[in-house]
């Protein structure tokens, strides 16, 4: 397991949590969490397949699309930390999904593609075309993302929301930082993780 972002999640993660992570997939995060920091988790994933993969892991997983299953499975302040990966584009309602991890958790933490990477505005702004990069592999017709944001973006929606953002970490799409990235994240960076709470 090299992934950079997922040892940074765990960085911010305490001992013996409680962690729900939303679109869990075959819950590779979530297994690397209870090795690393002997967490407790739980997943919601809607792929049946990707359910049994989790399993056969030995993780608890309910087989829902998270944007309904937060309200019908999970009280307030249930867990610790609730985290999604690469799945906050491809929300109907962002914001509201936003605030739903942090009515069942105390913490949340997200991961998600910019927008605003040079190389995006260079395809959308001089090939007049929406862009294809590492982050972003699809096409238009065929992207399962339909609320693309920069950083700016992200950071905006949480004051708006009054949501406090803890900590950042700006990557390129090989987890890792650079002199630039940190100089001018939102033009440089590829990935953001933001880990973040309710104000009051």
């Amino acid at each position: 397991m090299n992934r950079r972002d997922f040892k940074i999640i765990s960085e911010w993660i305490k001992k013996e949590s409680t962690v729900l992570d939303l679109g869990c997939g075959d819950s590779t995060l979530l297994n690397y969490l209870v090795a690393s920091k002997d967490i407790n988790g739980y997943g919601l994933e809607k792929d049946i397949e990707k359910v049994q993969e989790s399993i056969k892991k030995d993780i608890s997983v309910i087989q829902a699309d998270f944007n309904v299953g937060l309200e019908q499975y999970f009280e307030n302040n249930f867990f610790d930390y609730a985290i999604m990966t690469q799945a906050l584009q491809e929300n109907k309602n962002p914001d509201r999904i936003i605030l739903e991890m942090l009515r069942v958790a105390k913490e949340g933490i997200v991961t998600f593609p910019n927008m605003g990477f040079w190389k995006n505005r260079f395809q959308l702004g001089f090939l007049g075309r929406m862009p294809i990069s590492k982050s972003l592999p699809n096409n238009w017709f065929d992207t399962p993302n339909i609320h693309l944001c920069t950083f700016e973006d992200f950071e905006r929606l949480c004051r708006d929301l009054k949501i406090k953002i803890i900590e950042k970490k700006v990557l390129n799409n090989s987890y890792s930082t650079n002199f630039f990235l940190k100089l001018f994240p939102n033009l440089f960076g590829e990935i953001a993780l933001y880990r973040f709470e309710k104000t009051n």
